[in-house]
């Protein structure tokens, strides 16, 4: 069995800084982690190749510093990695990012599963994967919180919903997204430490895994960022004093004035 876990470098900061001139964010001189959602995927993908004796390859699009996340996952018992990077990536949106990143699937190859987070939380669409399960013509599970089994060709999962639990049957090769009642990441061991640092990466261009120009960055999204701004936070407070009763009865009608507000 060969597994793919997509994942995604996101800040490690909510003080994010917006550029002005584009509305992204700014990621030079910030320091990156592994999207928190997709650190689930990263350990379920090693979880399901210990499992079925299986190969586990992870995958990333963006600058060469994402570099770090992937030997992070590398850490934790994947296999192999892969970054995509490319000035023609530039200004992408989730339907661009999951097309590119689609492709390179394709270019890795033989794959039965594909693992991705839930969502991002840099974007918070939840988009992407099942986004490159229409460009790969593949299934897709969402929020799946439990594999149950992976036997003749399917797999049977149990994806949890905002109020009720659904058991979801398909086809492999597949795609997952994960919520993070999955499973619970590990701590990389030393061994697997030093196996990251010195592993070799490769970085595929967009030229590498056959993208189409018009399809990728800013000419590939339909979607952008017409503005953005911090919203005005504004902390204004009261203390009341007086006897217990008192304080309720008060307590009471100026909440009542903020809910009628």
């Amino acid at each position: 069995m060969k597994i793919i876990a997509c994942i995604k470098q996101v800040p490690d900061s909510i003080e994010v800084k917006i550029d002005p001139q584009t509305n992204r964010i700014i990621r030079e001189d910030v320091k990156g982690i592994i999207n928190p959602f997709d650190m689930y995927a990263v350990e379920e993908a090693v979880r399901l190749k210990e499992r079925f004796n299986g190969q586990a390859v992870v995958l990333t699009m963006g600058p060469s510093q994402a570099d770090t996340a992937l030997r992070e996952a590398l850490s934790m018992g994947i296999d192999e990695a892969v970054l995509i990077s490319d000035r023609k990536f530039v200004g992408s949106d989730t339907l661009a990012t999951s097309y590119a990143l689609s492709r390179a699937v394709r270019k890795i190859g033989g794959y039965d599963i594909v693992i991705c987070g839930r969502e991002t939380i840099d974007g918070s669409t939840g988009q992407v994967g099942p986004e490159m399960a229409e460009n790969l013509g593949i299934p897709c599970i969402t929020y799946v919180s439990k594999i149950l089994e992976t036997t003749g060709g399917t797999i049977r999962c149990v994806r949890m919903m905002e109020d009720h639990y659904e058991e979801v049957s398909a086809p492999l090769p597949v795609i997952l997204t994960v919520s993070k009642e999955i499973n619970e990441p590990r701590i990389p061991s030393l061994k697997g430490l030093l196996r990251a640092k010195k592993a070799v990466i490769p970085t595929w261009t967009a030229d590498d895994i056959g993208a189409d120009p018009a399809k990728v960055g800013h000419d590939g999204s339909p979607t952008w960022v017409v503005e953005c701004w911090r919203p005005n936070l504004k902390k204004e407070g009261r203390i009341l004093q007086g006897k217990p009763q008192e304080l309720a009865v008060e307590l009471f009608h100026e909440l009542k004035k903020l809910g009628a507000a």
